[in-house]
């Protein structure tokens, strides 16, 4: 894989930094984002409840099931019937959206809760792609 260091300034002045090298990394994309490949599996996002931390609607969500959990880490879990991305607040038992328009959750002993994993990365995509596009319920 290769790795163009540079930068990305918000404003296009339309000239390539002098300072951009090509950099040949001995690794794949995976192996960046994926540190336990039998325990990780990728999810996608849906809402807009989690934009704060950078996690938007259609992006596509890396899930660790090995990952040590703790407060303030984004989780996917399962609650009662529905997958949910939230940050956990363990000593609290709360599932807390990032947006304040959506109010924090009390998991009870009653609700049908199971930690599914910690989210360690999330990718965009910028096109369709219709691998992706073919998970996806019609």
């Amino acid at each position: 894989m290769f790795v163009i260091p540079i930068f990305i300034e918000a404003g296009i002045t339309g000239f390539e930094s002098p300072a951009a090298e090509y950099v040949e990394l001995g690794i794949s994309i995976d192996e960046l984002i994926i540190k336990h490949p039998n325990a990780t599996f990728i999810g996608i996002a849906s809402g807009q409840s989690m934009q704060e931390v950078g996690i938007f609607d259609g992006d596509l969500l890396v899930i660790d099931r090995a990952e040590d959990v703790s407060t303030g880490d984004v989780i996917v879990a399962s609650y009662n019937g529905s997958f949910v991305c939230k940050i956990i607040d363990k000593s609290q038992r709360l599932l807390i959206s990032a947006s304040k328009d959506y109010k924090s959750v009390y998991i009870s002993n009653d609700d049908d809760f199971k930690l599914e994993g910690v989210v360690t990365a999330s990718i965009r995509l910028h096109r369709n792609k219709a691998e992706v596009n073919r998970c996806l319920p019609s």
